[in-house]
């Protein structure tokens, strides 16, 4: 009984989990206070990035912190409620799945970048400080958020093999696991700026080198 009652619980928190990932803080916030359907503008991703270029800096910053929101407080859904028997890392990526494939929005949604920073924010901060730093980086040198996903996508790929060389953590399986998944989801998410970008006609911010010279207006 104890155990039925345990299971019953973190099945529960799972579809939580998802339900919170699943919010669409950009498309709803874009409806409410702008009167403006993300989908039907810019990119029509309903992301951080879409909500930046087309709502402006307030709207797509509070999105951001939502959406990291959304990923650190669904991992941590099984330790505010006691419950071990299904690990964390698995209610991070019900997150992610649900911001990916979101029921208020027809199982559309982001591309992951910001909810995944949330998941590993709250499991490994180093590791989403390091991947931070090539995310920066590579805007600062290149002008473009899609870009430096994509590297930053790479760079969590490349850290699965450096940290534990380093000895900056353990070999932790399971982790590597969700990494993969989360660096493969991401990348494939942005198959279609990556077009963009060897085309030289991806969107750029207001500011860095673009050193790769895109032809692109800012937004």
């Amino acid at each position: 009984m104890c155990y039925n009652n345990s299971m019953t619980l973190a099945i529960s928190l799972l579809l939580v989990a998802y339900l919170l990932g699943a919010i669409p803080s950009g498309l709803w916030i874009g409806k409410i206070f702008y009167h403006k359907n993300l989908h039907e503008l810019g990119s029509g991703n309903t992301g951080t990035t879409n909500t930046f270029r087309i709502l402006g800096t307030k709207a797509g910053s509070v999105v951001f912190v939502l959406d990291v929101a959304k990923g650190a407080v669904a991992l941590l859904l099984p330790s505010l409620f006691h419950s071990t028997i299904i690990p964390a890392l698995i209610f991070g990526l019900a997150a992610i799945l649900g911001h990916t494939f979101s029921v208020f929005d027809h199982f559309k949604g982001g591309k992951a970048v910001a909810t995944s920073a949330g998941v590993i924010l709250a499991y490994n901060p180093l590791f989403v400080a390091y991947l931070a730093v090539i995310f920066v980086i590579v805007l600062v040198l290149f002008s473009m958020i899609s870009l430096s996903s994509i590297s930053a996508g790479i760079a969590a790929l490349l850290g699965l093999i450096l940290f534990p060389l380093l000895g900056l953590q353990h070999l932790d399986w399971l982790f590597t696991v969700a990494i993969l998944a989360i660096a493969s989801l991401i990348l494939i998410r942005h198959r279609e700026n990556w077009r963009r970008i060897r085309a030289h006609e991806e969107n750029l911010v207001p500011f860095g080198f673009n050193l790769s010279h895109q032809k692109k207006s800012h937004h």
